[in-house]
């Protein structure tokens, strides 16, 4: 198989070189959202792994302007990417379209008004999305919304920002659904996606890896689940326990209803799923990274992303498969 940038998967970062001609950048923005189960409207508390804070960076926070936040990203992020052409605005931060679409449009527009920013990543929660929100996203990205807009990419105007939304799913079993506090069934991500891609736009989804219940066999058959959605790309991440949470607690009464996997058998069964995993599917991770002070041990040592991708390139050639070498079989 060729995929991008001469990987052994399709790399979304490749993805967006050869689609866009340049490498995009994603910033991290906290538009001071909420969630249905932290506000009360399903529940409080939120999912039983979540401390939003974890997971995103200081640049990011509610009580600066969103124009700030991406300018302080802007600069954050020269010192690391350098090759970065053009960024997009990451909407990360809870549910970010968990409001009306008049106050969605001031948010996005907000950070659309800034020069290098060339399109939206927009997180969510299946249950906080209608087909109004959705046929204001698809007309935004076609440049109806805004129609004096125009960036320059690799050499080729864009006249309406990219526009992709990024669904939290987590995982395609409802009794896990169930049990971390989502709210929602497998059902309703399904319909989110499936409007979602009907509307024209990019759809990505988040899963975890070893949520309390779940096997590897139930991991690697969830791939099947996977490959009939229609999306774009797709992220992984590794549980964490992060300190104060429920997820913490379980963890620390009921181990063994956990997988805790060591790094090398994690990059085992993330390689298992690539293989099942239909070949046309962007990767845009396969593993996360959360600041040592939000756990109490880092079971893989201080080990950054750009190392764990450097050893799942290893461990691709070492066992000289690719993504997709089972799918359809």
């Amino acid at each position: 198989m060729d995929f991008p940038e001469g990987k052994r998967y399709n790399s979304f970062a490749g993805y967006y070189r050869q689609k866009f001609g340049e490498r995009l950048q994603k910033l991290v923005v906290d538009a001071g959202f909420t969630c249905p189960n932290r506000d009360g409207t399903l529940g409080r508390g939120g999912c039983t792994y979540c401390d939003n804070a974890a997971f995103h960076p200081g640049y990011s926070t509610p009580s600066m302007p969103i124009r700030q936040q991406l300018q302080e990203g802007i600069t954050f992020h020269k010192v690391r990417y350098r090759n970065a052409g053009h960024y997009l605005a990451y909407f990360q931060s809870f549910s970010n379209t968990y409001a009306p679409v008049e106050v969605l449009r001031e948010r996005y527009l907000q950070a659309l008004e800034h020069p290098d920013v060339v399109g939206l990543v927009i997180g969510t929660r299946p249950d906080c999305i209608d087909k109004e929100k959705l046929d204001f996203l698809a007309s935004l990205s076609r440049g109806e919304v805004l129609p004096g807009w125009r960036r320059t990419l690799g050499g080729k105007d864009l006249f309406g920002p990219i526009v992709t939304v990024e669904y939290g799913i987590e995982s395609c079993y409802d009794t896990t659904l169930e049990q971390i506090n989502r709210g929602h069934d497998f059902a309703c991500a399904a319909r989110a996606v499936q409007m979602t891609a009907d509307a024209g736009l990019d759809v990505g989804a988040h899963f975890i890896l070893g949520l309390p219940g779940e096997s590897r066999r139930m991991l690697l058959e969830q791939c099947s689940v996977i490959n009939g959605l229609p999306l774009t790309s797709v992220k992984f991440h590794q549980l964490q326990y992060v300190k104060g949470t429920a997820m913490e607690v379980r963890h620390e009464k009921n181990p063994e209803e956990f997988l805790d996997l060591d790094l090398p058998d994690y990059l085992d069964l993330a390689i298992d799923i690539l293989e099942r995993l239909r070949p046309t599917l962007y990767i845009e991770r396969i593993a996360g990274e959360v600041p040592p002070r939000f756990v109490k041990t880092a079971r893989w040592g201080l080990v950054r992303n750009f190392q764990i991708l450097h050893m799942l390139d290893q461990r691709l050639a070492q066992r000289d498969t690719f993504q997709g070498r089972l799918f359809g079989i």
